[in-house]
C-alpha cells in the first residue's frame, strides 16, 4: 500500500470442468429458433469485432482523444529529471518514469508494448529510454515471456526496491494495492493482458462521465474473502453455505454452484455527481478455459474478454447460452 514518503510531488475457475458438455438437443422448433438466434449474435459480434481490430489502424484524428490519452500528454511534457534519496541511495525520475513506475505496480506485469501504448500515448522511444533509466536505476526488470501460441512477448515488473520506492511515496491511492515481482511465471502472459483489458474497460467508463478510483486485482480479492470465511467459519453453529453467502454479497459477489468466483480485475469507480462507488468486474479468458467455469464467470455477472482469435471459438460453445452475450473481444 502506498504510504509516508514526500519525496515525490507529483475462487479461480480456470481449467476446471468436471461437467460434461451438452448439445442444443434434437430438431424442434424452439430448438431451431434458438439456433438462428445465436447465429444473428454472431454474425452481428463478429462484424463488432472486426471494426474494432480495425480502429487502431485508423487516424486518431477520427476521434477526440480519451482523458487518458491527455493526462498522459501533460506528463509526458515534463522532460525535466529530479533527484530524490530514498534510504540514502539517489535516484533521477522525471514524471513520465514515476507514471511508468505506478502503473507496472498496480498491474505486477505489463507487456512493453502496452506500456508504449496507454502509458506514453504510442510513444514507444520515451518508454524504451524511460525503461532503460529504471533499469540502471534497479527500479524495475524486464523479462522475456515464451508462449507457444504467440510469439515472446517483453514485460516489465518492478523489483522489490522499485515497489520500496513506490509503497513510501504518494503516487498512488493509499488503499490501491501495488506488486513487485511475477507471481506465477507460467500465467504471465495472462496477467500482462490485464492491463490492456483494463484500458479498454476504463476509457469507456471515463468516456460516460465515470471516474476511475482504482483497480483491484484477484489475488488482492482472493486473499481478503479466503481471510474473512476462515474467521466466520470458526463459529461452528454457522453452515458453510450461509458463511459463504454472507461473505459474496459483502464483497459484492455471488455464490455459483456452490463456489464464489473472484473476478480477474475489478474496476472500481464513481460517476459524475454521484458518491456511490460502482464497480465493474472483468474476466480475461484463454484457450484454457472450459464451458462450464466460463458459464459460472458469465452467470456470477462478470464481463469476459478474450484476444479477438480465442473469441468467435468461445462464441460458438452451444451449451452455455448465457455465455454468449457476456464475450467481448479485446
Amino acid at each position: 500500500m502506498s504510504r509516508g514518503f514526500d519525496s515525490f510531488d507529483i475462487d479461480d475457475f480456470r481449467g476446471s470442468d468436471s461437467g460434461s458438455e451438452r448439445g442444443m438437443g434434437g430438431g424442434s422448433g424452439s430448438s431451431w429458433d434458438k439456433w438462428r438466434e445465436l447465429q444473428n449474435i454472431y454474425r452481428e459480434e463478429e462484424r463488432s469485432d472486426a471494426l474494432a481490430r480495425e480502429a487502431p489502424q485508423r487516424s486518431g484524428r477520427e476521434r477526440p482523444p480519451v482523458p487518458r490519452e491527455e493526462r498522459v500528454r501533460e506528463v509526458l511534457q515534463q522532460r525535466v529529471r529530479t533527484n530524490y534519496t530514498d534510504s540514502n541511495k539517489p535516484y533521477s525520475l522525471r514524471d513520465s518514469e514515476i507514471h511508468a513506475l505506478s502503473e507496472v505496480g498496480k498491474f505486477r506485469v505489463i507487456a512493453k508494448n502496452d506500456l508504449a501504448e496507454f502509458a506514453y500515448n504510442g510513444d514507444r522511444d520515451r518508454m524504451e529510454n524511460d525503461v532503460e533509466n529504471l533499469v540502471r536505476q534497479g527500479l524495475v526488470k524486464v523479462i522475456t515471456i515464451p508462449n507457444i501460441d504467440y510469439n515472446p512477448t517483453e514485460v516489465v515488473t518492478l523489483t522489490k526496491e522499485g515497489h520500496r520506492l513506490l509503497s513510501r511515496g504518494q503516487v498512488v491511492r493509499r488503499d490501491q494495492a501495488t506488486y513487485h515481482g511475477l507471481k506465477k511465471p507460467r500465467e504471465a502472459a495472462h496477467d500482462a493482458d490485464l492491463y490492456r483489458l483494463y484500458h479498454k474497460a476504463s476509457d469507456e467508463i471515463e468516456s460516460r462521465g465515470g471516474r476511475v478510483l482504482r483497480v483491484r486485482l484477484d489475488y488482492e480479492i482472493k486473499d481478503e474473502l479466503y481471510s474473512r470465511i476462515a474467521r466466520a467459519a470458526k463459529d461452528k453453529r454457522r453452515k458453510p453455505e450461509a458463511v459463504r453467502g454472507e461473505v459474496a454479497e459483502r464483497y459484492h459477489l455471488k455464490v455459483v454452484s456452490g463456489k464464489i468466483p473472484i473476478p480477474d480485475l475489478r474496476i472500481e469507480y464513481v460517476n459524475e455527481n454521484e458518491h456511490q462507488i460502482q464497480h465493474r468486474d472483468l474476466e480475461l479468458a484463454t484457450d484454457h478455459y472450459r464451458p462450464r467455469g466460463l458459464s459460472e464467470k458469465a452467470r456470477a455477472g462478470f464481463q469476459i474478454y478474450a484476444r479477438p482469435e480465442e473469441t468467435s471459438r468461445l462464441r460458438r460453445i452451444r451449451d452455455e447460452r448465457e455465455l454468449t452475450a457476456a464475450i467481448y473481444s479485446l
